[in-house]
Formats: C-alpha cells, structure tokens, sequence
C-alpha cells in the first residue's frame, strides 16, 4: 500500500493492482515535487503515470514563470 506521507521531495512511488471494476492491470503512482507539492494519478502503464507528472509539472512550471 501506497503512503504519500513517507516521500520526501523529488521521490516517487507506484503500485500495480488489478481493478475490479475495470477489469485491467493500473498503477497508482506518487511524486512529490521538489516544492512539496504532491502529484497522484492513475493510469495504464507506469510510463503513462510519468508522463502525466511530466504534464503537470510544466503547467505548474508555466503558471509560476
């Protein structure tokens, strides 16, 4: 299980399950920006994870230049 509370600034974690209600394999990942910030999502494929948080850190990037 999972616990955002542990990561420290610039780490990430993840974890694969299988969703009952649809059917498939996901992964729940974690990342806490070096800010403090946290970012959570889930998606199909780790690398589908990494590129949302790439997402969103260039909005986040964008909104702050």
């Amino acid at each position: 299980m999972l616990d955002p509370l542990i990561l420290k600034n610039g780490e990430e974690q993840f974890e694969e399950y299988f969703s009952k209600i649809s059917k498939k394999i996901l992964f729940q990942y974690d990342y806490r920006d070096i800010d403090g910030k946290l970012f959570s999502c889930v998606a199909k494929t780790k690398e589908e994870a990494k590129e949302k948080r790439d997402e969103w850190l260039n909005k986040k990037s964008l909104a702050n230049s």
